[in-house]
């Protein structure tokens, strides 16, 4: 390749990267969602928020690995979504209550905030014990500013993946919701011929036993072929007897489509089922 093609190439990727790190702020500021930066252990993570009455539910939405790859073989250098999916199902939900999403380390925050970035982050290592600290971290943060006693998790993909991990090490998650997770990374990886994730929590095995109690949906799409069914099977049989979880495989459905789109149809059920927590000012109203 020569000089001027090479640098064509580089502009093209600059100018895709830019494109990226203002999609995701554009896209919640337009729905009147709060972004910010916060400093969460190792990494700052971004995250958006819409606020609900004080003691009520926060519902808060993990997003995907993003753009970890280029290639097949070659990491990205900045894992910042070129879609955020999390995103979308974060301010298609209709439901009430104070909402936000998180993202995951290094999107959105390369390369001014990049502290603690290294690729192994979103490659063999997305899964890591710093990655779900940090996240917990994060959620502390997000919670305290909802004024909210218990939170709904719902993760796409591989923040599925985290929001399990989160989920069996916390006493506030009433409910847990996935889409098109990756819940069984040794199955997952087998499966797709593709390499192991040394240094991630599977959480197939450091989750799904410490779930019994906790309600939980996981939505995947039948013509996925990225996660699909599959992904999600070891982690199902690892779950404790009489744990109240649904596989729920939806036809038409890969890992993009449809989610944003029959979000709240689909969602509907769970809500309808979880404990709902009456706002202070609701309660401090119902005994005057």
């Amino acid at each position: 390749m020569g000089a001027r093609a090479a640098l064509a190439v580089l502009l093209l990727l600059l100018a895709g990267c830019t494109d990226r790190l203002g999609h995701g702020p554009a896209l919640a500021e337009a729905a009147g969602w709060k972004w910010r930066i916060v400093t969460a252990g190792r990494f700052d993570l971004a995250t958006a928020s819409r606020a609900g009455a004080p003691g009520e539910m926060l519902t808060v939405f993990l997003e995907g690995d993003g753009l970890a790859y280029v290639t097949r073989s070659q990491p990205a250098q900045d894992p910042t979504p070129t879609e955020p999916l999390g995103l979308r199902l974060a301010l298609a939900h209709q439901g009430s209550g104070p909402l936000a999403w998180l993202g995951r380390p290094c999107q959105y925050t390369l390369p001014s905030r990049g502290r603690g970035c290294d690729q192994a982050f979103w490659t063999s290592r997305r899964y890591a014990p710093e990655v779900v600290t940090s996240l917990g971290s994060a959620l502390d943060t997000l919670k305290a500013a909802a004024g909210a006693q218990d939170m709904l998790l719902v993760g796409y993909s591989g923040g599925g993946a985290l929001a399990a991990l989160l989920a069996a090490g916390r006493q506030d998650v009433v409910g847990l919701v996935t889409v098109a997770a990756n819940l069984d990374l040794a199955g997952w990886t087998a499966d797709g011929g593709l390499a192991p994730l040394t240094g991630s929590l599977d959480p197939a095995l450091a989750a799904a036993p410490r779930l019994g109690l906790v309600p939980q949906w996981h939505f995947t799409g039948a013509e996925d072929r990225v996660t699909g069914t599959g992904a999600l099977l070891g982690f199902m049989q690892r779950l404790p007897v009489g744990a109240p979880a649904q596989l729920i495989e939806l036809p038409g459905f890969d890992h993009a489509c449809c989610w944003a789109r029959d979000w709240n149809s689909l969602m509907a059920p769970a809500l309808n089922a979880l404990p709902h927590r009456q706002s202070a000012a609701k309660m401090e109203n119902s005994h005057v």
